[in-house]
């Protein structure tokens, strides 16, 4: 390893520095006694590094050989990723605390899953495509059986490791197969061996490494351990779940099509579109029965992969700029719904079911604001930054001659409106029932405010992210 190949994953060796020296910290100062210290030092860690990165000067970067890349792309996905896990970790503290689950491990289990990512979305080479997404999937498997004495976490965590090493292993073939027919795992070299058309067996690689892929992210038909999941997490398991990773999963799908197989994007564009068009109707449809409000948002995920796919499928600029701004609108519109998920309590004990927030309103004003923020903008509804989000992604759609897709689009969000305006509904509506409690303070409550503030806020310019993510697509596809 050189010095310059060294200086460009200097934030991923910083990070990794980190965990490791925290690890040993932990063990050797009494454990779970330094938990909520560490839990803090993980975010500050993640915000600093997060700066090193957005410090760094425009360009694109290779080491070792092209299988790390550092451009605009890469940056934004990864400031999104320390972002979203730094605020994910610092809300979850309190909730952890109070069900006894905050252990040293959790924080740096999630510093581990978050080197991961960044390793992902850099990926120039299968190879190291492949370790990022075992180091994240390895470590997210602990993290969905957390809770060791909940027999729910505990499924959950062995559904997800079950069928993610499924998902895992039809990547590592799709991998090989294109490996094989192509004659190199660089994403560049790849790409050169397609550009006259490619193989059938690359094709066919791609059509596996598409299936691993659309499991990572959730979308249909590979979405079926997201429910399960999500329910029997621990919620700021599921918080982290619904956010960091998924921006990670689809800045990689972005980057395996367009860096790898870019000149084959007939060949692409229509199986993510037809899986974006199932991932929104089944989000939107199987969302309606759920009366479990963190089913419910597993629902919502996979709905939202959907639109965020529609960007992807595109296959131009426009596209990849709109999947990034869709990806960053949902990062915080779902922090802030699990905030609010983690401040759900009667009697100081966790509560899920969606009827519990019946008269909401009455118990906490400002909250019950913030929430109807949040739900509307994931409903798109105008003028909520969610609202753009989708349109851009829609906007995409059609410029790349894919009206019927974009017009899916529209009738599955009209169906998917049904049950966030349900939940606001019940808070501003509901019977009388026993209220929830009134908690007061702490720093998931300030996040569901913040949230709620920056989805009518956002309106304005959306916080130059639209800037920032052109700058992105522009380096990914060329």
């Amino acid at each position: 390893m050189t010095s310059a190949d060294f200086s460009i994953v200097l934030p991923e060796f910083l990070l990794a520095v980190y965990a490791l020296a925290a690890l040993l910290f932990a063990v050797y100062t009494g454990k779970d006694k330094t938990a909520g210290l560490i839990t803090w030092l993980t975010a500050g860690a993640f915000v600093v590094v997060a700066a090193i990165i957005a410090s760094r000067v425009a360009g694109a970067q290779t080491a070792f050989n092209g299988m790390f890349v550092d451009d605009a792309f890469a940056r934004f996905a990864k400031i999104g990723i320390l972002l979203a896990g730094a605020t994910v970790l610092v809300m979850s503290q309190d909730y952890m605390k109070k069900l006894d689950l905050l252990k040293f491990e959790f924080p740096i289990i999630v510093a581990l899953s978050t080197i991961g990512m960044m390793v992902m979305v850099s990926a120039g080479d299968l190879m190291a495509l492949y370790m990022g997404l075992e180091l994240m999937s390895l470590a997210l498997y602990v993290l969905a059986s957390f809770r060791r004495d909940s027999v729910r976490s505990s499924e959950a965590g062995l559904k997800y490791f079950v069928l993610g090493s499924l998902s895992s292993g039809l990547l590592l073939y799709g991998a090989s197969l294109t490996y094989g027919f192509a004659g190199t795992t660089n994403f560049a070299g790849i790409l050169a061996v397609v550009k006259d058309g490619a193989p059938l067996g690359v094709l066919f690689g791609l059509v596996f490494m598409i299936t691993g892929m659309a499991f990572k992210v959730s979308a249909v038909p590979f979405h079926m351990w997201t429910p399960d999941v999500y329910e029997g997490a621990p919620t700021p398991v599921t918080a982290f779940f619904a956010t960091a990773p998924k921006l990670a999963a689809m800045a990689l799908f972005a980057r395996v099509l367009h860096d790898a197989f870019g000149g084959i994007s007939s060949d692409w564009s229509q199986v993510v579109a037809l899986i974006a068009v199932a991932s929104m109707f089944l989000g939107a449809l199987a969302g309606i029965g759920q009366t479990n409000i963190k089913r419910l948002m597993a629902y919502s995920s996979i709905s939202h992969m959907g639109f965020a796919l529609i960007g992807v499928a595109s296959g131009t600029v426009g596209g990849v700029q709109a999947a990034l701004i869709y990806m960053a609108i949902y990062i915080v519109m779902n922090i802030g719904t699990f905030a609010f998920i983690m401040t759900m309590q009667r009697d100081g004990q966790p509560v899920t079911k969606i009827k519990a927030l019946n008269g909401y309103w009455k118990v906490s004003p400002p909250k019950a604001l913030a929430v109807l923020f949040l739900m509307f903008s994931m409903a798109g509804v105008p003028p909520m930054v969610g609202f753009f989000g989708k349109l851009a992604v829609l906007q995409a759609a059609v410029a790349a001659d894919m009206t019927w897709l974009a017009t899916a689009g529209v009738v599955a969000s009209v169906i998917g409106a049904f049950y966030y305006l349900r939940v606001v509904y019940y808070i501003f509506f509901g019977s009388d029932v026993e209220p929830l409690d009134k908690t007061k303070g702490g720093v998931a409550n300030f996040v569901v405010l913040i949230a709620g503030v920056v989805m009518l806020v956002g309106i304005v310019n959306l916080f130059g992210i639209d800037t920032y993510a052109m700058t992105a697509a522009e380096a990914l596809v060329r």
